[in-house]
């Protein structure tokens, strides 16, 4: 099987059913030892899932929290709150000001460092507080395999990393999350409004915006996995191979021209290679 762009599941697992069970097992023992812990919740699939795994752990002694800023998108934040209300969890908003710094709108290659670094002090700060014993964070053996600068921000702060430890992969969170009827399971991969933008051009708050609403236009066209990559005035569209026959329709190349041209873009153009996670990092590997 393979991972699907849909985020579902229909390759083979690189581990057995029972190892599979075993990690979970694993991973709630560790957290039933913390006694209590905060979760940095995005709602993507994996940090649902280590959320919902914090609070199977430890119930109310699991607080899930959810960073509220320009790069992350309405609809996220909307799917965060729906995925905590349907599994009870405890759950808050707070809001951080990586904005405020000025390397991390330059969006040089360590602007996720700049973010992480906000986000983990936040927490690391309510934790103390709050009186919770740790601070955790949906970090999974595979993305150790990409360029991801916010690692070294979750090392310098402490921050846990259960689901690494675990040895668990993205397919393995996604299937295990099937098992347990979380609606995250399948849900497409996500990422902040900020990795839309080619490194070396200014994060900004109007470009965010921009983005999030061309990208509201695809979903509202019926797209699923989908980035739009804001190039300047330029808008280029990655979806997934399985969708893009649907893309190059001749009415839908139509519909999506004109409606993200009505976002506030002036060229639109659609990638022929489809939807690649973390597709502008390809440059950084080629310097």
């Amino acid at each position: 099987m393979r991972e699907a762009t849909n985020g579902s599941t229909d390759r083979k697992l690189p581990c057995g059913e029972r190892d599979l069970s075993e990690k979970q097992v694993l991973l709630l023992a560790r957290l039933r030892q913390l006694g209590s812990v905060l979760v940095a919740f995005s709602g993507g699939a994996d940090s649902a899932y280590l959320a919902w795994a914090a609070h199977r752990a430890v119930g109310q002694q699991a607080l899930a929290v959810t960073a509220l800023s320009p790069s992350f998108s309405i609809h996220d934040r909307q799917q965060a709150a729906v995925f905590a209300r349907e599994i009870g969890l405890r759950h808050e908003f707070i809001e951080t000001r990586e904005f405020e710094n000025p390397l991390y709108v330059a969006n040089q290659a360590d602007r996720c460092y700049h973010c992480k670094e906000e986000l983990f002090g936040q927490l690391v700060r309510l934790r103390a507080a709050r009186g919770f014993a740790a601070v955790a964070y949906g970090v999974n053996a595979d993305d150790l395999q990409d360029f991801r600068p916010g690692h070294r921000a979750a090392f310098e702060y402490g921050v846990l990393a259960p689901l690494l430890d675990a040895g668990l992969t993205k397919l393995e969170i996604r299937e295990l999350s099937r098992r347990e009827a979380l609606s995250t399971w399948d849900r497409p991969a996500s990422a902040c409004l900020a990795s839309r933008v080619p490194y070396g051009m200014p994060v900004t708050v109007e470009n965010l915006s921009r983005i999030e609403r061309a990208e509201g236009v695809l979903r509202g066209l019926g797209f699923r996995q989908f980035r739009v990559r804001a190039h300047g005035d330029l808008a280029r569209i990655e979806i997934a191979q399985d969708e893009l026959p649907q893309a190059l329709q001749l009415r839908m190349v139509r519909a999506l021209a004109e409606g993200i041209r009505g976002t506030g873009f002036t060229y639109v153009t659609l990638d022929l290679e489809g939807y690649r996670q973390g597709s502008l990092n390809s440059d950084l590997k080629k310097k």
